[in-house]
């Protein structure tokens, strides 16, 4: 079984809604056994426009990127991430 991923990037323009949204999105991350790759910090882009917070998180499977996202009490966070940024998520498999 591949690993699964979440590759994100987001501006932030309201830090304490955003933190609202790292607080509930604890739990669900925690569940689903997400661990943080790269979260903020320093980068270099060499092509193209990039959000200025770019994070990879790694879970267990696809399946498990996918049920934490799509679970009640992530979307529940969610909802102060979408007020606090704009940006994108996307979810992927990894190599086999």
């Amino acid at each position: 079984m591949t690993k699964g991923y979440w590759i994100a990037h987001n501006d932030v323009h309201d830090m304490e809604v955003y933190k609202t949204y790292l607080a509930g999105a604890a739990e669900p991350f925690a569940r689903f056994g997400a661990k943080f790759l790269a979260r903020g910090g320093q980068y270099t882009a060499p092509e193209g426009q990039i959000p200025a917070r770019n994070i990879i998180i790694e879970f267990p499977s696809y399946q498990a990127a996918l049920d934490c996202y799509n679970s009640p009490e992530y979307q529940a966070a969610s909802v102060f991430r979408k007020q606090a940024s704009t940006g994108q998520i996307i979810i992927m498999d990894g190599v086999a």
